[in-house]
């Protein structure tokens, strides 16, 4: 079943200008080595060998043939990288803190949550959980709904995305309060607005849900060795499946964990050649922000990503070069947003890629004549 213009899953894959994107949720966000060889080796034969890191913490194959949907099903099945059901799958919309440890509170969140799934009432697509339970949130910042996080004392709190404070819970009755605060969206005609955030701009959210703050939010996971790994880069969160394949038979590593960062953290990885993934926290790579663009989108009418290579070097803030104004890659306010149209770029300064541009119909000559 092909579905257009929405977020795409394995079962119910979107079709783009390159194929069929199919989106894999991993559990915990980690694949074994045997899963991500697996999945790397399915991308070569059935798709154009280019995985993509999600925003949540997800990866998607690009350019599956739409005859060999049924094929690359059958295949991450034998993975286990495949739900039983698309409705399983749309359901199970949760991301982690990456540095989770085996047996701590977020794997046993998930566990909690996962058997809860079920009792959920049905929920707009897009609606996700966050399990945001370390020390300090790192989340605050990636697409959820609702969102498990420490406050100041140590408390776990569910926290309704949009709201300052959250309500104290207890790891024994999380998944009842989320289910409690999923009803409440939909009793309250959430389905409206669509997410959380967005509703709670038009409704009085009840005192009872906002009674602590969270802790401060920590930085994001950056490239470089962290205890039990290294974190890679992948320049515009776009992987290719042959060097992935070198870089873990190279690190020797024993599982791949996905972060919403476009970073990856490779489990016991040895010193090896980088394959081209990025090593360095201050890579200028890593502030740029660009959708796959034309040809491989059919929204897009430019090229992205070889602009915003160039670009890249000299520019100090965020830079977000979008095919169209839809901002895929990053919907949110970057310093400089370049928007595609009609085959040249309108200039967005401080905001969106669909707010009103300073510029327009600029070429990619004009924005490298400009930016040295």
């Amino acid at each position: 079943m092909t579905v257009k213009g929405w977020c795409p899953g394995a079962w119910r894959p979107m079709m783009s200008g390159d194929g069929l994107i199919m989106r894999i949720r991993p559990r915990l966000a980690r694949l074994t080595r045997e899963q991500i060889l697996g999945l790397c080796a399915l991308s070569l034969s059935h798709g154009n060998g280019i995985i993509d890191l999600t925003s949540r913490a997800n990866l998607q194959m690009r350019g599956i043939a739409e005859d060999q949907h049924g094929n690359v099903l059958t295949a991450l099945q034998h993975l286990d990288l495949l739900d039983a059901t698309a409705e399983d799958e749309s359901r199970r919309n949760i991301v982690v803190t990456p540095m989770w440890q085996t047996g701590d509170l977020t794997t046993r969140l998930h566990a909690a949550l996962l058997k809860a799934l079920p009792d959920l009432p049905d929920l707009p697509p897009k609606m996700g959980v966050a399990i945001d339970a370390g020390t300090g949130p790192v989340l605050s910042e990636t697409s959820a709904d609702f969102r498990f996080e420490r406050a100041d004392t140590g408390d776990l709190i569910l926290r309704a995305d949009g709201a300052h404070k959250g309500k104290r819970v207890s790891e024994q009755n999380a998944p009842t309060a989320l289910i409690e605060l999923a009803k409440w969206f939909v009793a309250s005609d959430g389905f409206a607005a669509g997410r959380m955030s967005k509703h709670l701009k038009t409704r009085t959210f009840p005192d009872t849900w906002q009674d602590t703050k969270p802790s401060p939010a920590t930085g994001s996971i950056t490239p470089g060795a962290v205890t039990g790994g290294f974190v890679y880069g992948a320049p515009f969160g776009s992987i290719d499946a042959r060097a992935m394949t070198r870089l873990i038979q190279d690190s020797q590593a024993t599982a791949l964990r996905v972060t919403p960062w476009r970073t990856f953290l490779l489990e016991d990885a040895q010193p090896c050649d980088t394959h081209g993934f990025v090593t360095s926290r201050t890579d200028p790579i890593l502030r740029i922000h660009a959708c796959p663009g034309a040809p491989a989108c059919s929204a897009a009418t430019v090229d992205t990503r070889a602009l915003a290579r160039q670009l890249a070097p000299h520019h100090s803030g965020t830079l977000h070069i979008s095919g169209c104004s839809k901002g895929c890659a990053h919907p949110r306010p970057a310093t400089t947003t370049l928007v595609g149209r009609d085959g040249a770029f309108d200039l967005v300064e401080n905001g969106h890629p669909w707010d009103a541009p300073r510029q327009r119909g600029l070429t990619p000559n004009d924005l490298l004549t400009t930016a040295s």
